[in-house]
């Protein structure tokens, strides 16, 4: 598969302040890649200079081998969708997405075949004829995305372009915008803070932190083996527990959980001594002797899960979660339980 993005040591200054550190990253063709991070981390800085609209202080990017520093945001093969729409409120739907076409120079039967085209990708050509300010928010939304996808870019940037939407709304674009993206074969790269967001739609995932990207991987990559306790603790829930590593052999550790049981567990870290492990809460059970033994202190129902607010002997905070049904036995606060970590529910982290 070719390379889409190629991002090469970029460093991005705003005066004495350095938004992205020397940041490296690779971006197939056809490839659904998000920039995922809290708020400040650099991803939308990161996203502007791709699209060109921020130059890079130090670096290159390279779009499908070509060094595009030097290019205006106009003549790059990318198009951005934004948190707001910015759709022209005095034209037609029809009109608003056959807009970028017009501006290249494209005839106007051309031009409103196209449109039409991608109006019906996105299952609004009942609509054509009206106004923006006729639509709801998901259906200006999917506008926005038609008049990006109608000059056929190279790359799509998102910048956030949910944020807006209600939690329902979202969630029903995420499919939308994954099944878009799979049936025009067109790179996405997407920028949100939302960990479910990406969770569901990337085909890979780089965490940003502080202007550094501090994982790349698939969300189950990203999820299931997270390398330090910021992805860990940043992507779902988790237990991050101080722990005594033993031994550690290769990419397996032996280390002491509280209580004094020992585990033999997967390792990002690569040195003894002290570190954090990583505990999912939905990878633990109640038995009746187990690796660790924790006091309840509430319980919260979820519908589909029973979460159990508990602490371990050490004073430490710990989570577990629980398939919720009506055979469910409920522990009282107050209750000490024994919990047992499924194979593999244990990573040891490289803080």
């Amino acid at each position: 598969m070719s390379t889409a993005i190629d991002i090469r040591s970029v460093v991005k200054r705003y005066g004495t302040a350095t938004a992205l550190h020397g940041v490296s990253l690779s971006i197939a063709d056809n490839e659904f890649f998000t920039l995922l991070g809290p708020s400040g981390c650099g991803k939308t800085t990161l996203l502007r200079c791709i699209a060109g609209f921020e130059d890079v202080t130090e670096g290159e990017i390279a779009l499908f081998g070509q060094n595009i520093a030097g290019l205006d945001p106009n003549h790059r093969p990318v198009n951005t969708v934004f948190q707001q729409y910015a759709l022209f409120p005095h034209m037609t739907v029809l009109d608003n997405v056959a807009f970028g076409l017009k501006m290249k120079g494209v005839p106007l039967s051309d031009r409103t075949a196209r449109a039409g085209k991608m109006l019906e990708m996105v299952h609004l050509s009942a609509f054509a004829d009206r106004l923006p300010a006729q639509l709801s928010g998901g259906q200006q939304q999917r506008v926005a995305l038609a008049r990006a996808l109608a000059p056929e870019p190279k790359v799509l940037l998102l910048d956030e372009p949910l944020s807006a939407l209600d939690l329902k709304l979202r969630q029903a674009m995420r499919v939308e915008l994954k099944t878009l993206q799979e049936q025009t074969g067109i790179t996405f790269i997407f920028v949100t803070h939302d960990q479910e967001e990406a969770l569901t739609m990337s085909d890979r995932i780089a965490v940003m932190s502080q202007g550094r990207v501090q994982q790349i991987g698939t969300a189950r990559d990203i999820y299931e083996a997270p390398v330090n306790r910021f992805v860990a603790d940043f992507i779902g829930e988790t237990n991050l527990i101080e722990v005594t590593v033993d031994r550690i052999e290769g990419e397996t550790a032996r280390v002491t959980l509280p209580g004094g049981h020992a585990i033999t567990c997967p390792a990002a870290a690569t040195t003894p001594g002290k570190h954090h492990l990583s505990i999912r809460p939905e990878r633990l059970s109640l038995a009746t002797t187990g690796d660790l033994t924790a006091t309840v202190e509430r319980v919260v129902y979820l519908g589909t899960d029973l979460q159990l607010l508990t602490r371990l002997p050490t004073g430490e905070e710990f989570h577990i979660r629980l398939q919720n049904s009506a055979r469910t036995e409920i522990p009282a606060p107050g209750t000490t339980v024994a919990l047992h970590l499924e194979e593999g529910a244990a990573r040891l982290l490289a803080d």
